[in-house]
């Protein structure tokens, strides 16, 4: 899900347009055209796959629907407490494993995700935890937009030694063209590479779905997943439907938090990513403190700070960051662990070596060096 917050100018209304993934309730819908004569099948692993979504942790509820105006055309819709948790169940080898039969059903899917910004009932039925974020803002709700901008990350690993052949062959891909469909079009991607793990980070404006279709069709795009092939760590064979699906649900980055401040085009502005090293069950809240603290930092006057995504499944969390600067900015506000406590408590969330720590400033650089990626392509659509 990706949903953008701006900072407003120092006492005006709203104070900040802000996202944060665990105070927002998710709404997902599922479209699908059922073939004909899979009905009854479909209803089948509909029922057994329901079974179990809803002793999910995070779970709130879930429908499905059928057109009446088209009989073919159903909707799968489900609410859930906040991102992570439905993140961390579709991106699960049992959720791979259980929806495998429904794709025999349909002729085409398309996954919409949104954040619930407001809701309507009874004000006598409101929700205490809607009370408590509320409370949390000073008796308001944190306001929020959208930019129609979709983003997604895929990461893999290579085969130590490969990394120089494979940044090669990720550098001088032949783009892809921009226009998807007419409402679907490519924005931005940027491919990071550290050691011989691969970041590449996908914006687009319309359909991810349909994007990444248009994107796997093309002749220099599949010619260079080719080559790629050979270096890999883990094998994987994109010519295969049900294969390529595996593989790209194993190595998805959902967005769980995105902001944006300013103009990422304007000039002296630099796209940076990190990778911050997890420890085992730590993923979710590393990135939540960064989301957080990105947040801070987007209320401050003036801030280097243009735009953060993170992505994050798992304990795998990337921080893809536009920065405004004439030098190079504090290693904190880079990092996103600018204040008092921000430094300590990262660091019970993160591996830091036995010789790093984040308590000195030598402890910092070291850290961000360690976390921080080449960059190997950044290409916008006008670019294509």
């Amino acid at each position: 899900m990706t949903v953008l917050s701006k900072a407003e100018e120092p006492g005006s209304k709203v104070d900040a347009l802000e996202f944060a993934p665990g105070d927002s309730k998710l709404r997902v819908i599922l479209v699908l055209h059922i073939k004909e004569g899979a009905e009854k099948r479909f209803m089948e692993v509909y029922e057994k796959l329901n079974r179990q979504v809803v002793k999910v942790p995070g779970h709130i509820s879930g429908q499905l629907c059928q057109s009446i105006q088209n009989p073919s055309e159903w909707i799968i819709t489900s609410e859930w407490e906040s991102p992570a948790p439905y993140f961390a169940w579709v991106n699960s080898a049992e959720h791979v494993r259980m929806v495998e039969p429904m794709h025999e059903c349909v002729h085409n899917t398309q996954s919409l995700r949104y954040g619930v910004l407001r809701e309507s009932r009874p004000d006598a039925a409101a929700p205490a935890d809607g009370a408590r974020r509320a409370e949390r803002n000073g008796g308001r709700r944190a306001a929020q937009a959208g930019d129609n901008v979709v983003r997604h990350a895929v990461t893999f690993t290579v085969k130590p030694g490969s990394e120089r052949a494979a940044a090669k062959i990720l550098a001088e891909y032949t783009s892809p063209e921009a226009e998807v469909d007419a409402i679907t079009r490519l924005h931005r991607t940027s491919l990071f590479m550290q050691g011989n793990r691969v970041v590449r980070a996908i914006e687009v404006i319309g359909d991810l779905g349909a994007a990444l279709r248009h994107v796997a069709g093309q002749p220099g795009v599949k010619a260079a997943e080719e080559a790629l092939n050979p270096h890999l760590e883990e094998a994987r064979d994109l010519d295969d439907p049900k294969a390529a699906r595996e593989f790209f649900m194993r190595a998805g980055l959902p967005a769980v938090h995105q902001l944006t401040v300013g103009d990422v085009t304007a000039p002296g502005v630099r796209r940076r990513a990190f990778n911050y090293r997890a420890r085992p069950g730590c993923g979710a809240a590393v990135a939540l403190l960064l989301a957080r603290q990105d947040q801070l930092a987007a209320a401050r006057h003036p801030t280097p700070l243009v735009s953060s995504t993170i992505f994050q499944r798992d304990d795998i969390v990337i921080r893809v960051v536009d920065l405004r600067s004439p030098s190079e900015p504090d290693p904190t506000v880079v990092l996103g662990i600018d204040g008092p406590r921000a430094p300590a408590v990262l660091s019970r969330l993160v591996d830091l070596g036995e010789k790093d720590d984040l308590t000195s400033e030598a402890g910092i650089k070291r850290f961000l060096a360690d976390c921080d990626m080449d960059l190997v392509t950044d290409r916008r659509a006008q670019e294509a």
